[in-house]
Formats: structure tokens, sequence, C-alpha cells
């Protein structure tokens, strides 16, 4: 009775995850096959083979890959000097962090564009406009999705790892690229995985800033689906996206598995 009472509990999240998920995908999945003659995957072949959409691509995938590795460079830095360097206001600097995750995304475009506009403050409006603003606006924004995980590992470390490193003549850098780095390895990559994912689908950045020549897979979707009302078009490329967005969670729960099982394992 009690198993069938369990399974039970199980029913609203599953009616909650079909109704407002899984109808809405099956309906995007029915209009990109839908084409004049009927239903077939000709506005696939179409959409696939366009070089609008290799472009897209490419360019969302670029612009992932360079905020991820901008944003592990310096998430990892600025966590290894508030986690080991003493200084007045660490902490305070660490909650920062946190508040900054609840900023919306446009809330840094719109401060590019008064430091880095044609009127800002510095008034470099051609880079703010081309990919490399947007690249930099991507990177300030996600840089505390690894800076997080990051001193969440430090803190795991025990200081006797650290303390017996230094004993044995080991220098500082030795230590961080034998002891720190390593054991904090798990959480460093979930927090990168987590970030290509969410650049991946960055939308808000790209249209705010206006970037030219930047065409990314959720801006294609808004231009064919809002402004030149081509809904199967618009409905493929939003299931492309749907599936890289799918495959970089799975691999983000995974690493996130295993930077928890080393904390537990520290611990």
């Amino acid at each position: 009775m009690s198993v069938r009472r369990g399974s039970l509990w199980v029913l609203p999240p599953l009616v909650v995850v079909a109704v407002f998920f899984g109808y809405p995908l099956v309906l995007v999945a029915g209009q990109s096959l839908t084409t004049d003659r009927g239903l077939g995957f000709a506005v696939w072949a179409e959409v696939l083979g366009s070089a609008e959409f290799r472009d897209a691509a490419l360019q969302t995938m670029l612009l992932a890959l360079g905020a991820t590795a901008g944003c592990v460079v310096l998430g990892t830095f600025l966590a290894l000097v508030i986690a080991f360097v003493p200084f007045p206001g660490a902490r305070t600097l660490s909650r920062l962090v946190d508040t900054v995750l609840a900023f919306p995304s446009f809330l840094i475009a719109l401060a590019f564009t008064f430091l880095y506009g044609s009127a800002g403050v510095f008034g470099a409006g051609g880079f703010l406009y081309s990919p490399w603003g947007v690249l930099l606006a991507e990177v300030t924004f996600y840089t505390p999705f690894v800076l997080r995980p990051a001193l969440a590992a430090f803190g795991q470390i025990p200081g006797v790892h650290l303390d017996v490193a230094a004993s044995l003549g080991a220098r500082p850098g030795r230590v961080l690229g034998r002891v720190v780095l390593p054991a904090a390895l798990p959480s460093l990559a979930s927090g990168a995985c987590l970030t290509l994912l969410l650049a991946l689908n960055e939308f808000g950045i790209v249209l705010f800033l206006g970037a030219k020549g930047v065409t990314t897979l959720p801006m294609l979707v808004y231009g064919k689906g809002i402004v030149t009302f081509d809904f199967p078009a618009a409905s493929v490329v939003a299931l492309v996206d749907v599936a890289l967005s799918l495959l970089l969670y799975g691999c983000y729960r995974v690493l996130a598995g295993r930077g928890r099982g080393a904390a537990v394992d520290a611990a």
C-alpha cells in the first residue's frame, strides 16, 4: 500500500512536465514537419542545408566555447585569490558573487553600452557591436557560474594536504598544479559545462547589443519565428538547439555528480 501511495505522488510532477514541456515540444516537432504538401522532412533539409543555419551554428559554438574558456580562466583565477590569498573584504567579495548570479543578462549589456557604447565613457562603439563585444559581455556575466563551484571545491581541500606539500619543499606553483587544481577539476568541469550550456542559449546579450554580423541559433529562431513568421524553419532551429542543450545538460549532470563524489571523498 505504501509503495502504491508513493507512486501516486509521482503523477503530479509527470503531469506538469507533460503539459508544460512535453506538449509544447510535440507541437514544435509537428510544426517542423509541416510543408505545403502535408508532413515531411523538406523543411529540415532546407534549413540544415542552408548557409544561414551553418553560419549561425558556427557563431553560436564559437561564442559559447570562447565565453566558456574565458570564464574558466577568469573564474579559476578569482577563486584562487579569494580562497588562498588573505585580503580585507574577501568574504564580502564572495557574497557579491552570489548577487551577480541573480542579475539578468541584459543588465550587463546595458552596463557595457554605458561604458563602451558610442556615447559611453570609453566610446569604443565599434568594439562593443562586434563579436568581441558580445564575447566580453558573456564572459563578464557567466564568470560567477564558474567562480562559485570553484570556491566551493577549494574550500573542500584539506589544509593538511597543502601543509604536507609545502613541508616537502613543493613550490606554490607545484602545489597548485599537483594538489589544488586536480582536486577541484570535477567542480571546474561542471561549472564549465553549465557555462557552455547557458552561453549556447544566450539571447538577451546578443539582442540588446545588436552586434553586426552576429547571428546565433536563438537569434535565428527569433528572426524566423517573430520577424519573418517562418514557423516551420524556426521550429527546426529550435529543436536543434534543444537537442544540443539536452546533450550538454547530461554532461553537466555527470560532471556535477563527480564533483559531489570528490567532495565526499575529501571530507
